[in-house]
């Protein structure tokens, strides 16, 4: 239903006319609800303004599990946004519609913009041919967040120092959540992805995992997830769900940034949740695996949508909103892909809530990271899949059969 959303959306271009220059609304979709990420966003829209003084912009905040959704209805009923953030897993079917405006002559012709400074793996996802239909804002990796007042109260050795000692791993992250919860009366052992790790959050819950015992969700055109290492993954986490009792289960709350939870795997942009936390905390890089160390990298990008009623100014508002020195504000909390920003010393110390040290587990992950599974099918895939991922949720779930009928599912996709 999505895509036929997207493709309905792309082919409806003759139903809007071009606003004249004066008195321009870009309305920005969002996922964030965060008054530390508003505030940046409006602070660079303001910077825009100042000479754009007939232009305003208005950031449209969108439930992450509604976005892509919601998105695509607005476009199919005429009332699509001027620019927005989109995911990796979305970019392939998005540019395949037509959905996404040609940003390239644009980008490429502003001054000082050097277009060259974007990491080249980072653009492969937003360039085809000579086009460019984003600009990745956030190449964040996946990070483990810990509640370290629950690790010294249980006399546990916390995740960053069992980095430096070379046994961070799954089993390990599995065994401290279930003694966690064992000595904490109504804390939970550990919170999925934005506590969404059963419903619009899955992959992110469980690709990493896969990935470090070995596995992948696709190679090419074939499916993978029912492999035994993919499955070997699954059951890991499985266990830590109904077996150990550790971690928050369906229907169930316990948000970790209010102390419920002792730890969570989410991305460097929710520390600014943690500003009145109660606790001690910390940050570690995903635990490794049989198959080593798997760093996953989520990436969303800055794109301008093709049926936007102002596609010109949106252009210049995204160009403006990815030059250096907004890329820089945006590191705080949005993992760069210029390569000058990245790799400048500020870059340790831009977030005054972590420390240089752990920053630069973000980088490493930067480098060293895959991105989540993309295709050009995404949407069906993840419609045909879910199903599937929710038959895994009971305590008797057969997860080796599952898994084989959600490779089934999908293979046709692929």
């Amino acid at each position: 239903m999505i895509k036929r959303l997207i493709y309905s959306a792309a082919m409806c271009g003759s139903l809007f006319a071009a606003t004249t220059a004066s008195a321009q609304e870009l309305r920005f979709t969002v996922w964030t609800g965060s008054d530390a990420h508003l505030n940046m966003l409006n602070e660079i829209a303001d910077g825009f303004i100042e000479t754009h003084p007939d232009v305003s912009v208005r950031f449209d905040t969108i439930p992450f599990g509604d976005y892509v959704q919601k998105i695509t209805l607005q476009m199919a009923g005429g009332n699509a946004p001027d620019l927005g953030w989109l995911l990796e897993n979305s970019a392939p079917a998005f540019v395949e519609a037509g959905a996404l405006a040609d940003v390239s002559e644009t980008l490429k012709s502003t001054p000082d913009y050097d277009y060259g400074d974007f990491s080249q793996p980072a653009m492969g996802l937003w360039e085809k041919g000579d086009a460019t239909y984003g600009i990745p804002f956030s190449t964040s990796p996946f990070l483990v967040y810990f509640n370290k007042s629950l690790y010294d109260a249980a006399g546990l050795e916390t995740p960053d120092q069992r980095v430096k000692d070379g046994t961070w791993t799954w089993d390990q992250l599995k065994a401290d959540a279930k003694s966690l919860r064992d000595a904490n009366s109504g804390v939970w052992g550990f919170e999925t992805f934005d506590g969404q790790g059963y419903g619009s959050r899955v992959w992110h819950t469980l690709v990493p995992i896969i990935r470090a015992y070995g596995g992948t969700a696709w190679e090419g055109d074939s499916c993978r997830l029912d492999s035994p290492l993919a499955v070997d993954g699954v059951k890991l986490f499985h266990d830590m769900v109904y077996a150990d009792g550790s971690v928050v289960p369906p229907g169930e709350q316990g948000d970790f940034f209010s102390g419920k939870a002792a730890l969570t795997v989410t991305q460097i942009s929710r520390v600014s949740k943690l500003a009145e936390a109660t606790f001690d905390w910390g940050i570690a890089p995903l635990p490794s695996g049989p198959a080593g160390d798997a760093a996953t990298v989520g990436q969303a990008a800055v794109v301008a949508f093709a049926q936007g009623k102002n596609k010109e100014i949106a252009a210049e508002f995204l160009a403006h909103m990815t030059n250096k020195e907004n890329v820089a504000k945006m590191a705080a909390f949005f993992p760069p892909a210029r390569k000058s920003v990245l790799e400048a010393k500020e870059f340790l110390s831009s977030n005054p809530a972590v420390a240089p040290e752990k920053m630069a587990f973000v980088a490493d992950g930067i480098e060293n990271g895959s991105v989540l599974p993309s295709h050009q099918r995404f949407p069906q895939i993840e419609a045909e899949a879910r199903p599937n991922f929710d038959a895994l949720w009971s305590a008797d779930a057969d997860v080796d059969a599952i898994m084989k009928k959600l490779c089934s599912s999908i293979q046709p996709l692929l």
